[in-house]
């Protein structure tokens, strides 16, 4: 039991996103933003105040949260994906901070089993740790290489020959800021390394399947497709061809330079949840 009115407790883990329709924290209604007076009337959202049943958030800290007795919680990811995007390998890692708890008798293990238990299919979480607010900074300061596997549609089709004019290593691109996040993204260009791993078919000579690595900040979508020449240069105009991204996963969260992260395994001490 926690007397202090703004007690803070903090838990950290992994997360693997099996679907394509969850976004990681809370998608609120652009229009009404959620709120409970707004929403009654918004045509948008038609009074729900969200525009997704739930997310990565909700999920995990609908279990949690229960076990701490609040309902008072923040969600800060290493990064984000997508709302399409499956976050899948060894997951992406996060730290829940959940104010004014009213018990702490709980078994994290065991709360573990449960998220995942409830979300088969959708949702699996792993090795939930105590942690401490420093690590929310370290997360949300550190920045990681990823690695991605992409289901891409080429206009007209394609043979493996064509992807032999992909080049060998890493090829910096210059992005100009996407249409989808240029709401929330200062419209400049930046320069991003993408590295193109490999190519094999699937299915029709259509459909091709791309591993790539790509610097923090890429924008991969656009690198697949150049944007009409927002992104220089990008996959399409390496082959030659029109190429869009049809799925996308993250496969592995990298190190800032592109080296895998050694698993290590988490501490048992409180506050110490840094892996």
């Amino acid at each position: 039991m926690t007397d202090l009115p703004n007690a803070k407790v903090f838990i950290e883990g992994r997360y693997r996103k099996l679907t394509r329709d969850l976004p990681q924290t809370i998608f609120y209604c652009p229009d009404c933003k959620g709120h409970p007076r707004r929403r009654k009337k918004c045509e948008r959202c038609e009074g729900f105040g969200k525009l997704t049943r739930d997310s990565v958030q909700e999920l995990v800290c609908y279990v949690l949260g229960a076990a701490l007795k609040t309902r008072k919680n923040k969600f800060h990811g290493a990064g984000r994906e997508d709302i399409d995007v499956r976050m899948l390998g060894d997951g992406r890692p996060f730290v829940v901070e959940f104010k004014n708890p009213k018990s702490m008798d709980v078994d994290l293990a065991a709360l573990e089993e449960e998220i995942n238990r409830r979300n088969e299919g959708r949702l699996e979480v792993e090795r939930l740790v105590w942690s401490d607010k420093p690590r929310v900074v370290e997360l949300k300061e550190s920045k990681h290489a990823k690695r991605y596997g992409a289901l891409i549609e080429v206009e007209g089709g394609a043979t493996a020959a064509d992807f032999e004019a992909l080049p060998e290593g890493r090829v910096t691109l210059a992005q100009k800021t996407p249409q989808r996040v240029a709401h929330r993204r200062a419209d400049k260009v930046r320069e991003r390394w993408v590295e193109f791993e490999g190519v094999e078919p699937r299915g029709d000579d259509r459909l091709w399947y791309v591993r790539l690595a790509t610097e923090h900040g890429t924008y991969v979508k656009e690198a697949i497709t150049g944007e009409g020449g927002s992104t220089e240069p990008s996959l399409s105009s390496m082959i030659g061809k029109p190429a869009r991204c049809v799925e996308l996963d993250v496969l592995d969260i990298l190190d800032e330079g592109g080296e895998r992260i050694e698993r290590r395994e988490a501490p048992a001490g409180f506050g110490e949840g840094v892996y």
